[in-house]
């Protein structure tokens, strides 16, 4: 008895090691979600409030409540394996479940949404590329328009380009008509910035790239989903082993106390 007490012991105190492994994984998982979500809406928020779309504003939120129902998880995860306390590994193994099951049903839905609108998607890239090309043409060097003004200089220099598909675009733009002091695009659009060097539109001047901003700021969202993908899989991959060790440490600890 003493030696299978022993051996039992043994097996609980692997479990809680293994287990408590798999939370501080679990919770530097729910924290690279949270610090991607945090970063998009710090860094990137002003470009993606220039398509005009709630869209990827709301996909930043939802990082950033993923991730910390994630670190929740795993704090809870912690002190349930450390104390050894079974409602709570009940609780953690509850919410872990629910974790993954969410993850599931979205990871479907946008399977199923994407093979669906696949014909249509060509036609919201145009609706966004229009949303980009307006707020341009109307919004930028106009009163009262300084954070738009701001956000499409940074997009032009940050992401090397110029105009919504190309540095023509900005031939209609409202500033450029009104006073723009001879120049053809913003200043933002040349490789070394000046004042008034967008009176000269030469290729060798400015950024003429083809697809423009658009194409540069598609390019950047979808990196951005990639990385959460990434990051959903290896979550969900963890999910499986956290729950399996909860399982056998609940198991090992039936005639606990608690």
């Amino acid at each position: 008895m003493e030696a299978q007490a022993e051996k039992n012991s043994c097996g609980t105190i692997c479990l809680k090691y293994l287990l408590f492994l798999f939370n501080i994984l679990f919770l530097l998982a729910g924290g690279a979600v949270l610090a991607v979500g945090v970063w998009t809406l710090a860094e990137k928020s002003d470009y993606i409030s220039l398509l005009g779309s709630n869209y990827y504003s709301a996909s930043a939120y939802l990082l950033i409540a993923a991730g910390s129902v994630v670190i929740l998880t795993g704090l809870i995860g912690c002190c349930a394996t450390l104390r050894e306390i079974k409602s709570l590994l009940i609780v953690y193994l509850v919410l872990l479940l629910c974790i993954f099951l969410l993850e599931m049903i979205a990871g479907i839905l946008a399977f199923i949404n994407y093979h669906e609108c696949f014909p249509f998607c060509h036609q919201l890239d145009e609706e966004l590329q229009q949303n980009l090309k307006q707020t341009m043409q109307q919004k930028y060097q106009q009163p009262e328009q300084d954070s738009v003004t701001q956000a499409v200089d940074r997009l032009q220099q940050e992401f090397k380009c110029c105009g919504s598909n190309n540095s023509a675009d900005w031939a209609d733009s409202v500033w450029i008509q009104d006073r723009s002091n001879g120049r053809l695009v913003p200043d933002s659009c040349c490789k070394t910035p000046g004042e008034l060097c967008g009176r000269r539109d030469h290729p060798s001047n400015i950024y003429k790239v083809e697809g423009g901003c658009i194409q540069k700021l598609d390019m950047f969202i979808l990196k951005q989903l990639h990385i959460l993908w990434a990051l959903s899989i290896g979550i969900a991959s963890l999910q499986l082993f956290g729950m399996l060790f909860t399982c056998c440490l609940y198991s090992s600890l039936k005639d606990d106390p608690y």
